[in-house]
């Protein structure tokens, strides 16, 4: 990844009294206007409005006596995808474990994988003057933040590469770690492998898809459609659908499943077909007591606690000065293996297709 970060010559945040030139009006007036005061005209709050959108100016929730003498906040936003999924968790508590060291404190949202949110996020946490942010990408362009970095505020991206905008990520091998998955599949027998995908329009589940794919094509596998299914994101669904696939004429004889909870979704149905020791499955990312179910659950383990350890000392290397090129690290994944991966396709079906 390239690109330069630094900012030597960095834009100051836009003041009321920029507002109040740019309006043509008092600062007293403006600042009726950003607080919803009265005994201002129509006509004059909305030549403030457009001149505080003009400038992109925001209000400043740190005012005066709540801020440090370094002029610094102290704090970080961390936009993370859906608390509801154990790995932002852990993210989080990595993150917050580093901020912790440094005497900052975490403002952290979960987006529930809402672009909407991603932006309305940011925009709460600059009225925050947070220091820094480290965002989970939802959106799919963050080229609006680019006003933050002009501005001096480090962002770092996590677990999604950014798009329009070069800043330093931290990111996961799901391209690779879904070709050993497949791989470890075929070894084991199989040739009509069902794949779960999460949201198409999440860059992970795209990149796991395009793994899957390209580990069949290089075995000599011609992917059944049938098999393939996507935009599952919660357990529930991947239930209802593992159900389904379980019961056509031809089922397949194991399963890839690319997202921890559409995991736990298809342990479920495997269980309630009583099929959980016939066909295998390998998950992406680990899954709560995964090595608790019989048989226990084989999966391709990201790595949490690094990513958010990663993240972090990026953001706080930024906010120290580091004025380096931009960075993208990359966590390997590994194939754990448990027992559910390594069931073997069934004899009477070994010389199908």
């Amino acid at each position: 990844m390239s690109g330069d970060t630094s900012t030597p010559t960095t834009a100051r945040r836009p003041t009321m009294r920029d507002v109040a030139r740019l309006a043509g009006v008092g600062v007293k007036t403006v600042s009726r206007v950003v607080n919803g005061e009265p005994n201002v005209s129509a006509d004059t709050a909305e030549r403030v409005r457009r001149a505080a959108a003009e400038l992109q100016y925001e209000p400043d929730l740190h005012a005066g006596n709540l801020r440090r003498a370094d002029g610094r906040s102290h704090t970080i936003g961390l936009l993370v995808s859906s608390v509801a999924n154990p790995f932002a968790a852990q993210v989080h508590r990595a993150i917050e474990r580093v901020a912790t060291e440094h005497g900052y404190a975490v403002f952290a949202t979960s987006l529930e994988d809402d672009p909407v949110a991603e932006q309305r996020a940011i925009a709460a946490l600059s009225r925050r003057r947070v220091d820094g942010y480290v965002v989970t990408p939802v959106h799919d362009d963050q080229s609006y933040l680019r006003v933050h970095l002009d501005r001096g505020t480090p962002l770092v991206c996590i677990d999604r590469e950014p798009a329009g905008i070069d800043v330093d990520s931290v990111v996961t091998s799901n391209y690779d770690g879904a070709r050993d998955a497949v791989r470890h599949l075929v070894a084991h027998g199989h040739r009509r492998i069902a794949f779960l995908g999460d949201l198409e329009r999440i860059q992970t589940a795209r990149l796991r898809r395009a793994g899957y794919l390209d580990e069949l094509a290089d075995a000599g596998i011609t992917p059944d459609p049938a098999l393939i299914v996507l935009d599952l994101h919660d357990d529930a669904s991947a239930t209802a659908v593992t159900r389904r696939l379980l019961t056509l004429p031809e089922p397949p004889t194991a399963i890839f499943s690319s997202q921890n909870l559409v995991t736990v979704g298809a342990i479920r149905a495997l269980q309630q077909l009583g099929l959980e020791h016939d066909v295998a499955l390998v998950g992406f990312d680990d899954v709560e007591a995964g090595d608790l179910v019989k048989p226990r659950v084989s999966v391709v383990a990201q790595d949490p606690d690094r990513i958010g350890r990663l993240a972090a000392e990026r953001v706080f290397a930024r906010i120290g000065g580091d004025g380096g090129p931009a960075r993208q690290i990359v966590v390997p994944t590994r194939l754990v293996v448990r027992g559910s991966g390594e069931i073997a396709r069934p004899e009477a079906q070994r010389g199908g297709s």
